[in-house]
């Protein structure tokens, strides 16, 4: 099992926005499609940059066959998506982790 995470940079003022596009569009359009699963949102409360609110958005994944799958057939249309909504005032660091116990 992995998990995908991303760190979105959100501009102070546009965070509100931010979180009711991924909470009513981007995580249930993810759901939907059923390759990542057990999505879970946090607000970064270390490392913030003035001016910015940071949020971590982290799915599981089976293996990094089905993320890569994930990606072209539906994660690069959310991204052109949240693009066109909020421009380049939210930035996005997606990071690929493997849950060792």
């Amino acid at each position: 099992m992995l998990i995908y995470n991303t760190t979105y940079h959100v501009e102070a003022g546009l965070d509100r926005n931010f979180l009711i596009w991924m909470r009513e569009c981007y995580i249930p359009e993810v759901e939907k499609q059923g390759m990542l699963h057990t999505p879970r949102l946090a607000r970064l409360l270390s490392h913030q940059e003035e001016g910015n609110v940071s949020y971590a958005l982290q799915w599981e994944v089976a293996d990094s066959a089905t993320l890569h799958r994930w990606h072209r057939e539906q994660g690069v249309k959310l991204q052109e998506e949240m693009t066109g909504i909020f421009k380049d005032k939210v930035v996005g660091f997606p990071t690929l982790m493997e849950i060792i116990k």
